[in-house]
């Protein structure tokens, strides 16, 4: 997913070779001389439209009331056009593209928040665990509309990140629109940002998979800590649930791995674009990694792009059971070419297809099984009980006196901590589990 603090590189990763800048037309001494070459018709326009380029090009660097940086005016340019073909084309200098290899191997510097460009203003698509915006309260959806008292709006998304990252240890202030409510500061401090993909438990035989991201560490973690799984529980393990919830997505072969560990046959994901070398369909190999357990998949609304392949992939195929809410539906492949100068673009050049021929591409996909995220609130004054009412009759065997002062109760869990969407997994994998045996006769 083209979202900028884990950059994803989709598609075919690095299939092109470099390739030239090609615009018609020589640049000399920054200034680009009339066309001779003959074209008619569309060409002509083409042509014509950068002959006008040049022209204010050029104005803009004699003119402009402070002097300019002309590489910096050319890069705006090239992503200025990029950007306007879908908010997830851009260009990628030799900074950002070199940051850009660092992520996907899953590690890198910043706030740990995957944002897009919505309307002007950075959307937050998803915190990463542990990082520096999950442990401030950051959430998807939200909104950033300024940093350091600066505002997003008229900004670039490529503007926005270079004033997110900075020094690790250095402090930035966002501004956050949540909802309806009023705009309210959060405080961050720079960390180095170390993916860990996957993360797994046990509950009660069931066992919990979270998937973060889809790095270079995504299905090697995986097997790892399924195989660790089945040695310690053996026969005790009666299903899994895989958390693809405010999972941004990544690498493209990686969610194409994970599916293909799950499945035993069958098309996992197919892509269609403009020309014929743009379409792939990728299929499964024989073998199931959970040995054809029962299966639970979390998604919400941040769970994009490779997340969304693995979720429709096994949804189609009826491996598991999609819980949670609809996801982002983010559908585009973007394919990263290098271009001179150690810089590349990154472009739109096809959609995903789940293997039932639906396109996630802003639609999403929706969960067999709609469970929002809730969260238990005390109402003031608590519970009301007949011990409480004035007058009450006593108990008339212990004698004690009406309304005695209760005793403290200590919850056995902060309630409002639960996580009912994985608590409604693990429900539904108990009961799977126990119809199972009670039809088998055990």
């Amino acid at each position: 997913m083209q979202i900028a603090s884990f950059l994803s590189t989709q598609g075919r990763r690095m299939r092109y070779a470099a390739l030239p800048f090609i615009c018609g037309a020589v640049i000399a001494g920054l200034a680009i001389p009339n066309l001779t070459i003959a074209q008619s018709g569309k060409n002509d326009a083409v042509y014509r439209q950068l002959g006008l380029f040049g022209d204010i090009f050029q104005r803009v660097r004699e003119s402009y009331v402070d002097e300019v940086d002309e590489k910096d005016l050319v890069e705006a340019a090239i992503n200025g056009m990029l950007t306007s073909l879908d908010p997830h084309s851009s260009f990628l200098n030799n900074d950002h593209f070199s940051d850009m290899q660092v992520q996907t191997k899953g590690k890198f510097g910043g706030l740990g928040i995957e944002i897009t460009m919505e309307d002007g203003v950075i959307k937050i698509v998803s915190p990463i665990d542990e990082t520096p915006a999950a442990k401030a309260g950051l959430r998807p959806e939200d909104l950033i509309i300024a940093v350091n008292d600066e505002p997003i709006r008229g900004m670039t998304l490529s503007d926005a990140v270079d004033r997110l990252r900075g020094e690790v240890g250095s402090s930035v202030t966002v501004t956050i629109k949540r909802g309806a409510k009023d705009p309210f500061d959060v405080s961050l401090k720079r960390d180095t940002i170390k993916i860990r993909s996957v993360r797994a438990k046990m509950f009660d035989g069931i066992g919990y998979l979270r998937i973060t991201t889809f790095s270079e560490q995504t299905t090697p973690g995986l097997t790892k800590e399924i195989d660790k799984m089945f040695r310690e529980h053996g026969q005790d393990l009666t299903g899994f649930v895989l958390d693809l919830r405010n999972n941004p997505g990544g690498l493209l072969n990686e969610a194409i791995s994970v599916s293909d560990a799950f499945l035993e046959k069958g098309e996992i994901v197919s892509t269609r674009g403009r020309h014929a070398e743009n379409a792939s369909r990728a299929y499964a190999r024989p073998g199931d990694i959970a040995n054809g357990l029962p299966l639970v998949v979390l998604i919400n609304s941040g769970s994009a792009s490779a997340s969304e392949i693995v979720a429709g992939a096994l949804k189609d195929h009826r491996r598991a059971v999609l819980l949670g809410t609809r996801s982002f539906g983010k559908g585009s492949v973007q394919t990263v070419i290098p271009v001179s100068g150690n810089s590349a673009m990154r472009l739109t050049t096809a959609r995903y297809y789940t293997p039932s021929g639906v396109s996630i591409q802003a639609k999403g996909i929706s969960p067999d099984i709609e469970v929002a995220l809730a969260r238990i609130e005390t109402l003031d004054g608590g519970d009301t009980r007949e011990e409480d009412l004035k007058g009450a009759l006593d108990n008339g065997k212990d004698g004690g006196p009406a309304n005695a002062k209760k005793a403290d109760v200590t919850p056995a869990a902060d309630q409002s901590k639960i996580d009912y969407q994985l608590a409604r997994a693990l429900d539904l994998i108990r009961g799977v589990s126990i119809f199972t045996d009670v039809k088998s006769g055990s």
